[in-house]
């Protein structure tokens, strides 16, 4: 016989503590080893026990289990995590990728669908579906990607803000304190700089 898959539970519900963990036990093939209902004991408990598997839950009075998911992958390395929640967040679910959670799942999952979750993050696989896991990867690419208007000097950068408004070099230079010439050298620089050929162009600029 396998070795039941050694499971630990935090979340400040006891009754969905209790709910949870008879539910996994019933499988036959996962024991649940500890409870927490807050972080801090749950923090001190996942050391000491070392399980195969935490389930934790998202938010709680006294924190994150997301931010606790991150000190797990320190403390206890061999242990996966899965965090449950209550809400569909994408802020969230974010978040739980990057601390370094093997799974993401909503409280209202299938009894069947939870058992089979932590069975296969003791397995070693990852429940992130891979259009989120695409998502995930974009919004680090944007994060990394240097500022396109990094270059530009101060000055530059509000003559792009008045271009964005679609103002004129007559309004810009109003605006500004500045003579037409100064501002129409300033609006060829920045086009220069951002690669644009056309003021539309900055009008049209996205975040």
């Amino acid at each position: 016989m396998t070795d039941p898959i050694r499971v630990f539970l935090l979340d400040d519900h006891e009754v969905v503590r209790r709910g949870v963990g008879d539910l996994l036990e019933d499988s036959g093939t996962i024991t649940v080893v500890g409870q927490a209902g807050t972080v801090a004991e749950a923090a001190e408990a996942i050391e000491r026990l070392q399980p195969d598997v935490a389930v934790l839950d998202a938010r709680l009075p006294d924190g994150s289990g997301i931010e606790l998911c991150r000190r797990v992958r320190l403390s206890a390395e061999r242990t996966a995590v899965l965090i449950l929640t209550s809400y569909e967040d994408d802020e969230a679910l974010f978040d739980a990728i990057m601390s370094g959670a093997s799974g993401f799942l909503l409280k209202q999952v299938r009894g069947n669908d939870l058992v089979d979750a932590v069975q296969r993050v003791a397995a070693g696989q990852s429940l992130l579906d891979p259009a989120v896991t695409r998502s995930v990867l974009e919004r680090l690419r944007r994060q990394d990607a240097p500022d396109p208007l990094a270059g530009l000097t101060v000055q530059e950068r509000k003559v792009f803000e008045q271009l964005r408004l679609g103002h004129s070099n007559r309004e810009i230079a109003e605006h500004l304190f500045l003579s037409e010439k100064t501002v129409k050298n300033y609006v060829s620089t920045v086009l220069a700089k951002l690669g644009l050929e056309r003021r539309a162009q900055v009008a049209a600029w996205k975040d």
